[in-house]
């Protein structure tokens, strides 16, 4: 069933890699004429076989322009569309606004049809291939409104934003910058940088690794070439918060150069408990502060043994909140982190132990 869509189309999407694909995908289903391009014919032919829309033809007369090119080429990307198409509204999805919007400004480009957005969604899996219809739902979208464009003419950027169930986020290019700098490309450079220390490390120690390691590491495995260019255009912000975050590590690094001179343990428990509240202000799930605890339940490496967990939690009459999957190492098993509302988990426990699960914390 094609859902109704609040553009008009058709939309063209210059670049067909995840999000460009994606955004094809999303929009296609809800019935719109999606035209790709992209300088590579390969990316182009597997969007369209995979259904993210078609290819380009003479005539074309896009109502919106999503450029999903990399960073240091958007916006010579964007002016370029700006000229073809003088009709269309131009957005671009990078995940740096005002380098981008000056460049725009430098090469007289007409700033009354483009207005900067970046979806706050990815995935470690890059290309076409990793394209997804649904990858926007639910996640935040960032319009960065400049003064030279119209909230009228804008208002086609909102409704692609609404219409792939994105959360529609107003900020100016300066704000997001710094946003983007302290939530996303910072931590890839700390995540980066912990996971290079595992290069040298003695296999022992790295066989030892667990889910608080994956997690801190996980964005490591991320495109180079691609952060390279992020970081290069937003280095400012980030050079100020690393600078910071340094500060942060010469005072811990102090504290632990003689952990019983007075005051010293102050300090680390000062400095951890201060990550306590940090942590505790990223938004919970639906964006509310709301709060959850967590069940850890082994479950047997064996076809359908998780869907059975989930199914009986259900029965049970609980609300999953969040899911997360360890595995043990060495034996069969995996640990199954169930996140449920603290008055629930008492009976939770008991109920699982009653059908036989084994808690294990």
């Amino acid at each position: 069933m094609v859902v109704e869509s609040r553009l008009i189309g058709p939309v063209r999407v210059v670049g067909a890699g995840l999000l460009g694909t994606s955004v094809g995908l999303g929009l296609t289903a809800r019935g719109i004429d999606v035209i790709l391009a992209d300088a590579s014919p390969t990316h182009v032919s597997i969007a369209v076989d995979l259904g993210a829309g078609r290819r380009a033809t003479a005539g074309d007369a896009p109502q919106l322009i999503v450029v999903a090119t990399p960073p240091d080429v958007t916006a010579s990307v964007v002016a370029a569309e700006l000229a073809a198409f003088p009709d269309a509204i131009v957005t671009d999805v990078a995940s740096v606004k005002l380098a981008v919007l000056a460049e725009l400004a430098d090469l007289g480009a007409d700033l009354s049809r483009y207005i900067g957005s970046h979806p706050m969604a990815g995935r470690e899996r890059g290309g076409p291939l990793g394209g997804r219809a649904d990858l926007f739902v639910g996640r935040p979208w960032v319009v960065a409104a400049h003064d030279a464009i119209s909230y009228q003419r804008a208002g086609a950027i909102d409704d692609l934003i609404l219409d792939l169930g994105a959360t529609l986020v107003e900020m100016t290019p300066e704000q997001h910058d710094a946003g983007v700098a302290l939530i996303s490309h910072v931590p890839q450079v700390i995540s980066s940088l912990m996971a290079r220390r595992f290069i040298d490390a003695p296999s022992a120690a790295v066989n030892l690794a667990g889910q608080g390691v994956r997690d801190v590491t996980r964005v490591a495995a991320s495109d180079p070439d691609l952060w390279v260019q992020i970081l290069g255009a937003n280095a400012a912000p980030v050079r100020d918060i690393l600078v910071a975050y340094r500060d942060d590590l010469d005072r811990f690094i102090g504290a632990l150069d003689d952990p019983e001179a007075p005051g010293a343990r102050r300090r680390v428990a000062e400095e951890l408990a201060g990550g306590n509240v940090g942590v505790a202000r990223l938004p919970g799930k639906h964006g509310t502060d709301k709060r959850f605890t967590t069940l850890t339940v082994m479950v047997d490496d064996r076809p359908g043994q998780l869907a059975r967990l989930l199914a009986e939690i259900g029965e049970i009459g609980v609300n999953l909140e969040d899911l997360r999957l360890e595995h043990a190492p060495g034996i069969q098993v995996g640990l199954a982190e169930i996140a449920v509302l603290p008055e629930t988990v008492e009976h939770l426990t008991t109920e699982l132990a009653a059908r036989g699960w084994r808690i294990a914390g």
